[in-house]
């Protein structure tokens, strides 16, 4: 994936990586269709079970998977950002999207309380998402977020972030999964990985997540040649799993989901990077 240079809203210059934006279309289209084909498959007792998120059932995670589906049409339907407006980057918007967990709970909530069928809100934002999907992914648009401007085609590749990881949260609690679409599930890897690397700097630890991602984090003394002296290596869902919050690194460990070796290699107080 080709990487480019943006200017971030600290003003500093990092080298970021460039997410296409038909691949990203593709990649939303299918993994909207399959939130919607699960969740209509899912009984009313589903709907009614835990859903693993703190004081939420199925139905309130249903009803914030519409939430962030008709988040795309809502932005496109805004002002957009002023073109000299700090430009918000997708390690920053994992890392920052914590300070604002408590007002997205308090939206969902409100939402949840007002609506009974939300397989039904989930085919009402795919139904407004659909005239807007070009739009979607433009690299151009720069449009107004929480924390600063967003490109548009970043923010289309924050709802696949979304969608993944809520998906996933559906097949947990629920058995009923939502196919994974695997260019949504590579750039799910990729923006929470880019994460960790901004969290911890450095080229002392290389975290690998194949086929989808390879990156260095951690201060210390950088390796040139040969095979890296702390690696870890996991599978793409482990991965996703624990950069949330929803797996722990010493379970995964002990369980065999990951390999860690070196000193500096132990990345649990660096996790989760997205909250």
């Amino acid at each position: 994936m080709p990487s480019a240079h943006r200017r971030s809203a600290t003003g500093t210059t990092r080298k970021l990586r460039a997410y296409d934006p038909d691949r990203t279309r593709k990649a939303l289209i299918a993994q909207v269709e399959a939130t919607a084909d699960a969740a209509h498959r899912l009984t009313p007792e589903q709907r009614s079970l835990p859903s693993g998120l703190p004081g939420w059932d199925v139905h309130h995670l249903l009803v914030h998977l519409a939430l962030q589906i008709d988040a795309v049409p809502k932005f496109l339907s805004g002002p957009e950002a002023h073109a000299r407006a700090a430009e918000v980057s997708l390690p920053r918007w994992a890392l920052s999207n914590g300070d604002v967990a408590a007002d997205l709970d308090a939206r969902t909530r409100e939402r949840a309380a007002r609506t009974q069928d939300a397989p039904a809100l989930i085919d009402a934002a795919v139904a407004d998402l659909e005239p807007v999907l070009e739009s979607a992914v433009r690299e151009d648009l720069l449009v107004p977020g929480a924390f600063g401007a967003m490109r548009m085609l970043d923010f289309t590749v924050t709802r696949l972030v979304e969608l993944v990881v809520h998906g996933d949260d559906l097949a947990r609690a629920t058995g009923v999964a939502p196919h994974l679409d695997r260019q949504a599930l590579a750039s799910t890897v990729r923006v929470l990985a880019d994460a960790l690397a901004a969290k911890a700097p450095g080229s002392s630890v290389e975290v690998r997540v194949p086929p989808f991602a390879v990156v260095q984090c951690v201060e210390g003394p950088r390796h040139t040649r040969g095979t890296p002296p702390n690696v870890v290596e996991t599978s793409p869902l482990t991965w996703v799993r624990l950069a949330t919050g929803r797996e722990e690194w010493a379970r995964a460990c002990e369980d065999g989901a990951l390999t860690a070796s070196g000193e500096r290699a132990d990345l649990g107080d660096l996790l989760p990077v997205l909250r």
